[in-house]
């Protein structure tokens, strides 16, 4: 029994000395932290309170919860939670961990502190962004990432595209980017979110990327005035470079009007009422014409086209697109899956348009157009003969060659991969008959002939009036020169002409007709069609009758 008391008391003796020891060190150890303590993933044992604050306050912006991955877009950009003006709003958390396994009694402390080698202890961090900060921050990066989109465009050099152009454009919203970013902030994330709208271009890189293909191309001829020539080539250069989306119209008439001089057009021969006139854009339905055979290659839709109201002389029957403005006008779709672009040019006589896009048709695929005659009218005796007051007896001027009237219709012929055939009717074509007109002088001192040779007018009875000129009128013999050479109308050829009075050793009596007469060859020599030797002219419209308005070749 006595020994058991003595050990006892050597067991409390040793216990009170080790306690002793340990209260002796807590003591000396209030002002520093114990150890394992954390702060925010910081070990800050043995620091002093001061020396923890700092020690977090560097892990804010080095350690992992102060890098943020900011995505805008498709761009990914690294930031610091210094770019946020992140602060630490819970500082508290460094004097709780000073003051852990320093209360109580020193049993109490002992144990705490034999608990943290087992489990250390973390305080965590809270973190609390700059709202004004982070609006710096994302109006920093709206003046950096922002642009506006910029339009495609693509040009062709001898047949080979290229493309400029077509980015897309960014707009970074910065109320909305701020919010969001704010709130992302406060959680636990390190992905942050700028909003901002993608702005893209109507045309896109991308689109006019599959713009490489000849889908139709065609080619017409001309030769006729300087003015014509450059009513042709001023008209194309109108059109060329047009770039038509998908399910976008083009009018052919709004885009070469107006014809005036101030949009580079020349008077050149067109039809009003049925009579040639020069007009401002004489020769433009050949460059709607050319382009007409390039849209039917490229099979694009047709919504509106006109055929002229007589025959042209560079393409068949049926092929042929006639514009009047405020009148007629030939209009088509892209019905294409991409853009496509118009080439065109009239360079040296020769007019071409070429449509460029995105080939989908089979390759083993083809098409052809024919035109059809169905019916027509012989013009070669419509006359109509018009007087010139203002000019002698004599004076016979071709101003407008004949036309014949035809029924023609245009058929698309389509030879399938697998060999098998289908016909399509593209459109159908009536074309009027026009008189070759002449203008016959009236006047002449003998009122016989000039009876005669009006009534003749009045009839459009050409052989007539040719016979009245000739001296041959009312005699079964004609003389073989009714008059000396010298004698001719004013308007004669230069070579024949001659004042307006016969000179005075041919003059006559009044009453005898046949003593009257200019030479034979006064009028066949002089007379000749306004028309130029390529038979351009013949792309006039001729309006119906009745209708007073100018329709430009």
């Amino acid at each position: 029994m006595k020994k058991r008391k003595k050990i006892s008391l050597i067991l409390t003796a040793c216990t009170a000395f080790v306690l002793a020891a340990e209260g002796s060190a807590l003591a000396d150890d209030t002002e520093t932290i114990s150890k394992n303590v954390y702060i925010g993933g910081v070990n800050v044992s043995g620091m002093t309170e001061e020396q923890a604050t700092k020690a977090v306050e560097e892990k804010l912006g080095k350690g992992t919860g102060g890098n943020y991955t900011v995505k805008l877009g498709d761009e990914e950009i690294h930031a610091t939670a210094e770019d946020f003006g992140m602060e630490w709003t819970n500082r508290e958390v460094v004097h709780e961990a000073l003051e852990v396994a320093k209360g109580g009694n020193l049993i109490k402390q002992y144990k705490e502190k034999k608990d943290l080698q087992v489990e250390p202890k973390n305080f965590d961090v809270a973190y609390a962004p700059n709202e004004q900060a982070v609006k710096t921050y994302v109006e920093k990066l709206a003046a950096e990432y922002n642009r506006d989109p910029e339009e495609g465009d693509i040009t062709f050099s001898n047949g080979y595209p290229e493309v400029t152009g077509g980015e897309t454009g960014i707009a970074v919203n910065v109320d909305q980017s701020v919010s969001t970013i704010m709130k992302e902030l406060k959680g636990d994330g390190t992905e942050l979110t700028v909003v901002a709208e993608v702005q893209k271009p109507s045309v896109t890189k991308e689109e006019l990327s599959l713009v490489k293909d000849v889908l139709g191309t065609a080619t017409t001829y001309y030769g006729s005035s300087y003015e014509r020539n450059t009513n042709v080539e001023v008209g194309a250069s109108k059109i060329n470079g047009t770039l038509l989306m998908p399910g976008e119209s083009f009018s052919v008439t709004a885009a070469v009007t107006p014809f005036n001089a101030d949009n580079g057009y020349y008077p050149a021969p067109s039809y009003e009422s049925g009579q040639v006139v020069d007009t401002y854009g004489g020769g433009i339905c050949q460059v709607s014409t050319t382009l007409y055979n390039a849209v039917l290659k490229a099979e694009l839709q047709v919504n509106e086209r006109h055929n002229h109201t007589m025959l042209v002389s560079y393409v068949d029957p049926s092929k042929d697109a006639a514009i009047a403005e405020g009148l007629m006008d030939f209009v088509f779709t892209n019905n294409t899956d991409a853009p496509v672009y118009i080439y065109g040019v009239g360079y040296q006589g020769t007019l071409n348009f070429t449509i460029y896009g995105h080939e989908t048709r089979d390759p083993n695929r083809s098409i052809s157009f024919r035109s059809e005659t169905l019916s027509q009218t012989d013009a070669s005796t419509n006359i109509k003969l018009v007087a010139k007051a203002d000019q002698n007896i004599g004076y016979l001027n071709q101003t407008q060659s004949a036309h014949q009237g035809l029924e023609a219709v245009l058929w698309e012929d389509i030879v399938n991969p697998d060999g098998s055939t289908d016909t399509i009717q593209v459109n159908s074509s009536s074309y009027q008959a026009s008189p070759a007109i002449y203008e016959v002088g009236i006047v002449s001192p003998n009122a016989q002939a000039s009876a005669a040779i009006q009534t003749a007018i009045a009839n459009n009875d050409l052989a007539t009036v040719q016979a009245v000129i000739n001296g041959s009128y009312g005699s079964t013999t004609t003389p073989e020169t009714s008059a000396p050479e010298t004698t001719a109308p004013e308007t004669s050829a230069p070579e024949t002409s001659a004042p307006e009075t016969s000179a005075p050793e041919t003059s006559v009596p009044e009453t005898s007709a046949p003593e009257t007469s200019v030479p034979e060859t006064s009028a066949p020599e002089t007379s000749a069609p306004t028309q130029d030797p390529s038979g351009d002219m013949d792309d006039n419209v001729l309006p119906d009758p009745g209708q007073d308005v100018t329709v430009i070749q």
